[in-house]
């Protein structure tokens, strides 16, 4: 093992694994609506959908940027500014997500690893509480699956966990590290419910139903046979 280096760093994503970021999206559509109607409302998501297809990941400002074309002077524009900054997320954490990253730093590092922008992104970690609750190791990339490198250089481990609600992704982070990496497919959230019955090859190697049943998992658990 490198000098330095953690025996197992657990790797977590944010949005569907530690909160319900599917209750965020209808809480923010049901804002859109209430202000600006149902057709501005699905004008924002079209907007949405199609900026994730450019950037391969979520950015609810840069949509919203987009999104006031046309409506510079509707008095609710500036509000969603502060409903998007300001939105409570540490209500949005699954039961037992602060308990269970307890748990996990007696077995090793758990370190948050997300897709997101630069901006909004790491307030959600922050008002959730994650932030604090992991001391700052957080990590938000673009693609998270093309910067691996990057991940173990800033946190070397002798072997990795990987916890994440996208099955797609575990393959592809697996195929990529090998027998160094454990990946655990958490089956919460819209993309989790998509994938169910979908062959996944390489498959996880643990499934969960929700974050919590992390809390009665060993070491062992998470280490090559």
């Amino acid at each position: 093992m490198t000098a330095g280096a953690e025996p197992l760093v657990i790797l977590l994503d944010v949005d569907d694994t530690l909160l319900d970021n599917d209750r965020f999206a209808a809480d923010l559509g049901d804002e859109l609506e209430r202000h600006f109607g149902t057709d501005e409302r699905e004008r924002y998501w079209r907007i949405y959908g199609e900026l994730r297809d450019e950037l391969g990941y979520a950015d609810y400002l840069a949509s919203l940027q987009r999104f006031r074309s046309g409506l510079e002077n509707h008095p609710a524009l500036l509000q969603m500014s502060g409903f998007l900054l300001n939105y409570p997320f540490e209500q949005r954490l699954f039961p037992g997500a602060l308990e269970t990253l307890a748990h996990l730093r007696t077995l090793g590092r758990p370190v948050i690893l997300s897709d997101g922008d630069v901006v909004f992104q790491p307030r959600k970690v922050h008002r959730a509480g994650l932030w604090d609750a992991l001391h700052g190791n957080v990590l938000i990339y673009p693609h998270k699956q093309r910067m691996l490198d990057g991940m173990q250089r800033r946190f070397p481990a002798a072997h990795y966990a990987m916890v994440d609600d996208k099955p797609q992704i575990l393959a592809d982070m697996k195929r990529l590290m090998g027998a160094r990496l454990t990946t655990v497919w958490v089956k919460q959230g819209h993309y989790a419910a998509a994938a169910a019955g979908q062959r996944i090859e390489p498959a996880p190697d643990l499934e969960i139903a929700c974050i919590a049943e992390l809390r009665r998992r060993k070491l062992g658990d998470f280490l090559p046979a």
